[in-house]
C-alpha cells in the first residue's frame, strides 16, 4: 500500500493542509456487480448499520446541500453498497470512528446503486470509497475494500480530519441526527423498541418523504398541517423548524453569506442569513448571539429576532442550556 502524496501535491499548493491524506488500496473492486447481498435493510437484524448521530444518508436531491455544508464542517463521503454484507464491519468501524469525534466530521453515506451519478461526478467507478469534502473541495481518501492493516490506516486518517479542517479554516460542528452508535445495528438491532423509536409517525410520513427528497419547503408545509391538527406535536415542530431553515439557507454559498454579513453589520437580512448558516453548521451559540446582539443594537428588529430565535429554539433539545441563556437575554431585551 502506498500513499498518494505525489498525486495530491500535483493537485494542490505545497502548504495545503489536506495534501497527502489519500490511501491507495490494492484491488478497488466494483462490489455492486458482485452477488453478495442481503435482503435486510440498514438497521434491521442481519443488515448494515443504520445512520444516526453524525452519520447521514444522502440522496441525489440532498447531495448539493451536503457538499455546501463542507464550507462549515468537514464531510466524509462514503460511497457504498448497503446490501453487501462484506461492507458491514468496515461501515460499523467507520461510523463509530466518526461519531466519537462528536460532530467534528460528518459521514455522508451514498448508495452507489441508487445514485451512480454522484459516484460518476466524483470520478469513482467502484465501492466502497471515501472522499473528503473540505471547504467545497473533494479530496480522495481511499477506494476498495480494506484489509485489517489498511483499516487502521483509514481510521487514523479519520482521526486527523478535524486537525486538517482547522488548518483549512473550517471549524464548524455537524448537526447530530439521533442515536448513532453502530452497536445498535449489530445483531438484535431490529428489536421492537429500537424500531418503535426510529419509526416515522404515520401523520409525518408525507413530510418526512419530502424532506428526504430535499423538498424542504414542501416538507415544512406538510409539518404545518400536522401542527394545525395537533399543536402539541413537538417532533413536528422541530422538524418543521429544521425544514424551514434548510429551505431558506441550505443551498446558499457559505462564504458569500459570511462576507455579506461582515460587510453589512446593520442589514437585517444579511445578519439573519449568517445566523442560519451558523445553525446549519451546528454553531448554535454563535447564531443565538448574533441575533441577540443585532436586536440590542437595532430595537426595531426585536420582533423579527424573537420569531427567528423561537424557530431556532424548536430545533434544539428542551433542556439545552444555550436555549435557556438565550431565552433569558431575549426576555431582558423585550422587557
Amino acid at each position: 500500500m502506498a500513499d498518494d502524496q505525489a498525486q495530491q501535491s500535483k493537485q494542490a499548493p505545497k502548504k495545503d493542509p489536506t495534501a497527502g491524506i489519500g490511501i491507495s488500496l490494492a484491488g478497488a473492486v466494483d462490489l455492486s456487480s458482485v452477488k453478495h447481498h442481503v435482503s435486510a435493510k440498514p438497521g434491521q437484524a442481519g443488515g448494515a448499520p443504520q445512520a444516526g448521530g453524525y452519520v447521514i444518508d444522502v440522496t441525489a436531491s440532498s447531495f448539493q446541500a451536503v457538499a455546501q455544508s463542507s464550507q462549515t464542517y468537514p464531510v466524509l463521503l462514503y460511497i457504498w453498497v448497503p446490501d453487501d454484507d462484506r461492507l458491514f464491519d468496515f461501515t460499523r468501524q467507520l461510523q463509530d470512528a466518526v461519531n466519537k469525534l462528536n460532530g467534528k466530521v460528518q459521514l455522508a453515506r451514498i448508495d452507489m446503486k441508487k445514485y451512480p451519478e454522484i459516484a460518476q461526478t466524483l470520478g469513482l467507478r467502484g465501492a466502497p470509497a471515501l472522499v473528503l469534502l473540505l471547504a467545497g473541495r473533494a479530496i480522495p481518501v481511499t477506494q476498495g475494500l480494506p484489509g485489517a492493516g489498511e483499516m487502521q490506516q483509514i481510521l487514523q486518517v479519520v482521526e486527523k480530519i478535524p486537525q486538517l479542517a482547522t488548518r483549512a479554516g473550517v471549524t464548524g460542528t455537524a448537526p447530530k441526527m439521533g442515536s448513532g452508535s453502530s452497536d445498535d445495528a449489530k445483531e438484535g438491532a431490529g428489536d421492537a423498541q429500537a424500531s418503535a423509536e426510529q419509526k416515522v409517525p404515520p401523520e409525518h410520513q408525507k413530510a418526512y418523504e419530502l424532506a428526504q427528497k430535499g423538498d424542504y419547503s414542501g416538507a415544512a408545509l406538510e409539518y404545518k398541517k400536522v401542527l394545525d391538527a395537533n399543536p402539541q406535536d413537538h417532533l413536528a415542530a422541530r422538524e418543521r423548524a429544521k425544514a424551514l431553515l434548510l429551505a431558506r439557507s441550505g443551498q446558499k454559498d457559505v462564504k458569500a453569506v459570511r462576507e455579506a454579513g461582515a460587510a453589512k453589520p446593520d442589514d437585517e437580512d444579511a445578519q439573519f442569513a449568517v445566523a442560519d448558516i451558523d445553525m446549519i453548521g451546528g454553531q448554535v451559540e454563535d447564531a443565538f448571539g448574533r441575533l441577540l446582539d443585532f436586536a440590542a443594537a437595532h430595537r426595531t428588529a426585536l420582533n423579527d429576532v424573537r420569531k427567528r430565535l423561537l424557530s431556532y429554539f424548536d430545533i434544539c433539545d428542551a433542556d439545552d442550556q444555550r436555549v435557556a441563556r438565550a431565552r433569558r437575554r431575549l426576555a431582558t431585551l423585550m422587557f
